[in-house]
């Protein structure tokens, strides 16, 4: 079951992997090309494109007389006109007017190649026939297009298009509540040791995150393709296209002497983020698969990994940035701004961050070590550079600010050895045999398989107590974490042998004695007068009181 367990989840980071690198692919030379385009119009700001139904064909410069857009308007529509009204076959020929190529539709002229048209190592007679044959090309596309057996073709395609996004989607859901979200809960369950723990939901999230952005871009990649099928809305789509493509390829934020698009910014930003996300997977894979065949000791292991982490960020961010083109020097200004921002704003940031650096290289405190934090004790198991994470006896991690670990006293029962003592306090009644508590004592000690046989177990007599005599237990441990379980063991133990060698254990006592005598009591006069007048009105009372009648028995007789 694990390894099946394992195969899902290596299949389904393969597909998030493939649905990543398939967007790469499909933005990044389109954005290429956009940018190469953007460029080339930045420099030279005289190209304009020929188009027929939504489609490029070429691209013109300015001549003598006219401007790249003036020529590209004038042959866009002469090839509307001609494709509509003209029948087929439309005749695209090449002829000669005053040395110039000159390409003409049906006798009518269309464009002149001059040779600013033509690229570097071309004349233009080889430009005008390269022009000339895509011109065929499209042309032919574009009455084909317009015949009913073309429009049944493409509608049929459209529809079966949608089918197949539908569908898609359908087997996509039904693999993600069928396969895949039942895996994700059962290994989330499985990770949680505790029963009635909360289950992370990340996995789980980041699976609906991954079939909705799956589902989006099928229907987006069945939209483009059916709208690319008709020529009105080829038209349409490309005009969308282009507007959002410039609106976020344009030039919008400044920095040093560079400008950078909104696009550009979202791809440096997925590009760290991929960036922070393969530095996690590379610094576990040190830690699994070449670390722990190092002999190192797990705090030393996670030390490594965390340098290399933070270095391997470090190095890549500054080499990412400078493939991406910014001078690392023009950020000086947001450097002096960041420093202040640090000293004012973001001092316990500051204060924790070097505070972290300390205790990665110092190492007072290592992963694994067994602390007491001010009552708060547990196993380290992460040092981060701006707190620390420490599971508790109960299972529960706890955050700790790493200055904590520096301002305050804290108990590190591993630091240099893992070796500590226990004092357990015990108490015996009076007249015990003391030879047989000490032995007593040291049996129990000595049977327990947690405890040390070197040091070995000593017994101290701690004094006269009120209601015992007091004994202190002193035994060593390797596993400081389990010292209370090694506590509640030995008393038990103890309690049983002590029991059966007749020792008794007592419980507090208090004898009080009282001695009998007059008390020397001072009575103020006034209360003395008081008392007598109270007692004679109270033998008045009594005097006033009918006597009652004495009790008669059966016969009448008193």
């Amino acid at each position: 079951m694990k390894f099946v367990s394992f195969v899902r989840v290596r299949i389904f980071r393969m597909l998030v992997l493939a649905f990543t690198v398939g967007c790469l692919l499909a933005v990044l030379p389109s954005l290429a090309q956009t940018n190469s385009n953007q460029t080339n119009s930045n420099q030279t700001n005289s190209t304009a494109s020929i188009m027929l139904d939504g489609r490029k064909i070429f691209e013109v410069t300015p001549s003598e007389q006219y401007s790249a857009q003036e020529r590209a308007e004038y042959v866009n529509q002469v090839l509307q006109e001609q494709v509509k009204t003209a029948e087929s076959p439309i005749r695209v020929e090449i002829k000669a007017q005053q040395k110039i190529p000159v390409i003409e539709i049906n006798g009518q002229h269309l464009v002149s190649v001059t040779s600013e048209d033509a690229p570097e190592g071309r004349t233009t007679q080889e430009q005008a026939e390269f022009w000339r044959k895509k011109l065929q090309t499209v042309i032919q596309k574009a009455q084909y297009e317009r015949t009913p057996i073309y429009l049944i073709q493409a509608i049929a395609i459209s529809i079966g298009c949608v089918f197949l996004a539908i569908a898609l989607s359908w087997v996509l859901g039904k693999l993600w509540c069928d396969w895949l979200k039942p895996q994700l809960e059962k290994d989330a369950a499985e990770s949680v040791p505790l029963e009635g723990a909360k289950q992370p939901n990340s996995p789980k999230i980041a699976g609906k995150v991954l079939l909705g952005l799956i589902r989006c871009a099928i229907w987006i990649y069945a939209l483009i393709y059916i709208t690319n099928q008709f020529r009105q809305t080829r038209q349409l789509s490309h005009i969308v296209t282009d507007t959002l493509i410039a609106s976020l390829t344009s030039d919008l934020v400044p920095l040093g002497d560079n400008s950078y698009s909104v696009l550009n910014l979202l791809i440096l930003t997925g590009l760290f983020v991929g960036l922070i996300i393969l530095a996690k997977v590379i610094k576990e894979g040190l830690r699994s698969r070449v670390l722990r065949f190092t002999g190192l000791s797990r705090s030393s292991q996670e030390t490594i990994a965390i340098i290399f982490n933070y270095a391997f960020i470090s190095i890549t961010s500054l080499v990412l940035l400078q493939l991406w083109g910014l001078d690392i020097s023009s950020l000086t200004v947001f450097a002096g701004v960041l420093g202040v921002g640090i000293g004012l704003g973001l001092q316990g940031i500051a204060k924790e961050f070097i505070s972290g650096l300390v205790l990665i290289f110092e190492r007072p405190i290592q992963v694994g070590d067994f602390v007491d934090v001010r009552g708060l004790m547990g196993t380290v198991e992460y040092i981060n550079v701006r707190s620390t994470e420490v599971k508790t006896l109960d299972d529960i991690t706890i955050i700790i600010p790493n200055s904590r670990f520096l301002e305050s006293e804290v108990i590190n029962w591993s630091h240099h050895s893992s070796v500590s003592r226990l004092k357990i306090p015990v108490g015996v009644a009076y007249g015990s045999n003391l030879t047989t508590v000490r032995s007593a004592l040291i049996d129990a000690a000595k049977e327990h398989t947690d405890v040390l046989v070197q040091p070995t177990p000593r017994v101290f007599f701690k004094g006269f107590g009120e209601s015992s005599l007091n004994f202190d237990l002193l035994v060593w441990i390797s596993e400081p974490r389990k010292q209370f379980q090694i506590k509640s063991d030995l008393y038990f133990r103890i309690e049983v042998i002590l029991r059966h060698r007749g020792v008794e254990i007592p419980f507090p006592q208090r004898d009080l004695h009282v001695r009998s005598g007059s008390l020397p009591v001072d009575i103020s006069p006034q209360l003395v007068e008081s008392l007598a007048q109270l007692s004679q009105s109270l033998a008045k009372w009594l005097d006033q009181q009918p006597t009652a009648n004495p009790p008669q028995d059966g016969n009448g007789h008193k």
